[in-house]
């Protein structure tokens, strides 16, 4: 299986990668499947079933409109946020879903789309749709949001195929050991490793600007987090808060004393992540990264990089999230990335070990150290549950992400400050993960059945 960067590192649509940015690209595909077999003036009906954690929390994450807007032709990369709202209160007044924009066939939303508490058989996100066409079935298939916008249809979950990539890659590792023997081998840093596979895809010219077209919308999603104030969708009535602290922080009058000066980066660093995961619980524009619930960690870290960092320069940034995305495909291969999965030390673990490694990279760490700091990062979010309230991305989910990007500063941090030795590896850590994910009780895996979600609010 080969991972690209990119395939981390992805343009979407808030609230959530694996129950809205997933869900909509499931549907953009059967919608391509249809198109593509001269199946699309012949629908009739069309059926949504959502199941397992989808169904669970796929109200408050907005599965059930993501899989719609798929099927009206929009892409999680390219659809505006501003239109969903709109074409979804047509589509509910009319009972009418307009195929790819153009076939017109009828939808009643209350029959049309089904919740299911069973999960199916491979991953706890899995979605089935399915065409018919005067009372014939014309297409059926199932998919799997496996975390991160990742999306597999029932054939490669059947096969054990969760990625159809198989690119030949220069330098291929399956563990942080590999990885780091690569490096010291063929006198490589982590992110000259990176970039010599991702020259298997696209040139170097590509790569770069490719990130950064990912960076800038990672500051465009930050500017815009920290221009918006008010309350938040969903009913629980979450103040945002970006704009306000942002606001203070610019009129700091420059106490220059260390314990001040130590807060104000702190508070820097909170702004930008508050920024980002205020946006993506508003259904914004933003980066997974390498989930959204997780999405404002790298930015947040990489943002203060660059504000407080002299001389910091667009070379560092894709050394930054190639380095990021090393650890990301370590974290996804050999555990996962899925808060339906192993519950949110597998998003904002994950983020946090990625933002850690990024950080060290550009600071002029070892390959040793930058292994360091992701594995400092991951092990103290071991067991991180994730438990939504009211199935929304806001509480517990923004503040957690300002939480982990000062805790990657600090992993990083710590890392620089030692020779690279250290007792409990990466790799171990990553297993570590996947064997505490396996042993949670389901209800702490995004279900908002568990944890905060029942005793933070009345049942």
């Amino acid at each position: 299986m080969a991972i690209s960067v990119f395939d981390l590192f992805k343009i979407g649509i808030g609230p959530s990668s694996s129950h809205t940015v997933g869900p909509m690209a499931a549907a953009h595909d059967f919608l391509q499947v249809l198109k593509g077999r001269d199946l699309l003036e012949r629908v009739t009906r069309l059926e949504i079933h959502l199941h397992g954690s989808l169904s669970a929390t796929g109200k408050g994450h907005g599965t059930d409109r993501a899989v719609v807007m798929g099927l009206m032709g929009e892409h999680p990369s390219l659809i505006d946020p501003s239109i969903v709202t709109s074409r979804i209160e047509t589509l509910l007044e009319s009972h009418c879903l307009h195929l790819d924009g153009q076939q017109s066939t009828p939808f009643h939303w209350t029959r049309d789309l089904q919740w299911h508490d069973e999960s199916l058989p491979y991953h706890p996100n899995a979605l089935t749709l399915v065409a018919h066409g005067n009372g014939h079935m014309l297409h059926r298939n199932v998919y799997y949001s496996v975390g991160g916008g990742f999306v597999v249809d029932e054939a490669q979950a059947s096969s054990g195929e969760l990625d159809s990539d198989t690119t030949a890659l220069p330098y291929d590792f399956h563990s942080a050991a590999e990885l780091m023997a690569l490096c010291r081998m063929h006198g490589l840093r982590i992110s000259e490793l990176m970039l010599e596979n991702e020259k298997a895809w696209r040139s170097e010219a590509e790569v770069r600007a490719g990130l950064w077209k990912i960076w800038q919308a990672m500051q465009a999603c930050v500017q815009k987090g920290l221009a918006v104030e008010g309350v938040l969708p969903g009913g629980l009535e979450v103040r945002r808060r970006a704009a306000s602290l942002h606001r203070r922080l610019l009129a700091m009058d420059g106490d220059e004393s260390l314990i001040a000066s130590t807060f104000s980066a702190m508070d820097w660093v909170n702004v930008f992540a508050l920024a980002v995961n205020e946006e993506n619980a508003a259904g914004g524009r933003m980066v997974t990264a390498p989930t959204n619930g997780a999405a404002g960690i790298i930015p947040a870290v990489l943002h203060y990089y660059m504000k407080f960092q002299p001389d910091a320069c667009e070379r560092e940034v894709v050394d930054f999230l190639l380095t990021a995305g090393a650890v990301g495909i370590l974290c996804k291969k050999n555990a996962s990335i899925s808060g339906a999965e192993v519950g949110c030390q597998g998003e904002v673990g994950s983020a946090c070990a990625m933002a850690a490694a990024g950080l060290a990279e550009v600071m002029g760490g070892s390959v040793g150290q930058v292994e360091n700091a992701a594995e400092i990062g991951l092990e103290h979010n071991l067991g991180l549950t994730c438990d939504p309230i009211g199935g929304l991305v806001q509480v517990p989910c923004i503040e957690r992400n300002a939480i982990a990007s000062v805790k990657a500063i600090n992993a990083a941090r710590m890392a620089l400050r030692g020779d690279g030795e250290h007792f409990v590896s990466l790799d171990h850590v990553i297993r570590t993960m996947r064997d505490t994910g396996a042993d949670m009780q389901e209800k702490y895996k995004e279900t908002s059945r568990g944890g905060l979600a029942v005793n933070a609010i009345e049942c």
